[in-house]
Formats: C-alpha cells, structure tokens, sequence
C-alpha cells in the first residue's frame, strides 16, 4: 500500500482532514483532523490496509492550523499527486506545514527515489510543485 491509500483508508474509517503522513517500516502514520474537530493518530498496516486508532482526543492548542488545513484547496492527497508528477518517485512522507512568519501555507511532501530521498513543497492554495535545493538526510526513523 502506497501514501495515498493510507491516507484513503484513514479517512474512510476516520473522516475529516489528513493532515501528515508518514511511513515506518511495516506501516504508515497517518494523521487526520476529523470533522468533529478532533485529532486522530491512525495507523494503516502496508500490507493488509488495517487501520487502528493509535490516539484520539480534542486538539484545541492547534493555534489555528486546524482551521487553516481545512481551508486548504489543496488536499494531502493532490499534494502527493503533484510532487510525485514535479519529482518521480515513491511518496515516503507528506506533512503540512503552515508557517506563521510569512504566512505561507504547503505541503511538504519527500519523495523517494532509489536511495534519494527530496523534498518537494506544494503550495496549499495553488497546487504548484517546488522541489527543494536540498535533499533530505535519512535519519534513520524509515
């Protein structure tokens, strides 16, 4: 199971907002902000496509970003779509990140190729694809 059907099959059981998602080893970490306003730390096994609550409670010191993701135009899953058509590869992470100094909002997504693993941001309102100048080191958590 690839990034995107994490992320699908999160949100089937688990409706709302992902908001990132992550893979370690045999699974894939998926975090969704449900329609009820709640956070939820799922986990979708690769192979089978189970999805178990890891945690679930009620974020209310999200400072905003909550709000903001849910008015992105751009969903995790386009994001995903779009770095993977700026940079070929396999999706291995994708997180939101909604930086309070300039007032930007993208999706960060690492695509992996071979042994390289780059960053690629999607802006959150437009979709556009940027690939960083620098390639992400492995921290050895994948």
């Amino acid at each position: 199971m690839d990034a995107a059907g994490a992320a699908a099959a999160a949100l089937k059981k688990y409706p709302g907002v992902v908001s990132s998602v992550d893979r370690d080893g045999a699974v894939w970490h998926v975090d969704v902000i449900g329609k009820n306003g709640k956070h939820a730390e799922l986990t979708v096994d690769t192979r089978s496509g189970k999805v178990f609550t890891e945690n679930a409670d009620d974020d209310s010191d999200d400072d905003g970003q909550n709000k903001a993701l849910a008015a992105a135009k751009v969903t995790a899953q386009q994001a995903m779509k779009a770095a993977v058509a700026a940079h070929s590869g396999q999706v291995r992470s994708v997180e939101w990140d909604d930086d309070d100094d300039n007032g930007s909002r993208y999706w960060n997504v690492e695509v992996q190729s071979g042994d390289k693993t780059t960053n690629v941001h999607v802006d959150a309102a437009s979709g556009k694809a940027t690939v960083s100048t620098s390639d992400s080191d492995d921290d050895g958590g994948n």
